[in-house]
């Protein structure tokens, strides 16, 4: 794989839990996943990680600990790392495919 084209194709599905599948390059310490989210996927805690992202297919909401937005296919996601910007996703259609850029 180039440093200067990611070939997802090539890349393994992972899942970490039920309910999502992930393909994942790293890079340094960042990392780009394309994520699959089912309607059954429950996130199990509150992540305080930050995400950069956009929303490819699908609908889903974000739980900013109280406060709820949707987002649609063409939307993007920019969320701050950190215990003020703590969220959990659910999924609102069948499947949400959202790109992923984060700092590990």
């Amino acid at each position: 794989m180039s440093d200067y084209k990611i070939n997802f194709d090539n890349l393994k599905w992972e899942s970490p839990l039920a309910g999502v599948r992930f393909k994942r390059y790293i890079s340094g310490k960042k990392q780009i996943r394309l994520v699959e989210y089912r309607k059954e996927f429950v996130e199990p805690h509150w992540c305080t990680k930050g995400h950069i992202g956009y929303v490819i297919a699908g609908e889903l909401e974000i739980d900013f600990n109280g406060t709820f937005i949707q987002y649609k296919s063409g939307d993007a996601i920019l969320i701050p790392t950190g215990e003020n910007s703590k969220h959990k996703a659910r999924i609102i259609s069948e499947i949400a495919t959202v790109y992923l850029v984060e700092d590990i």
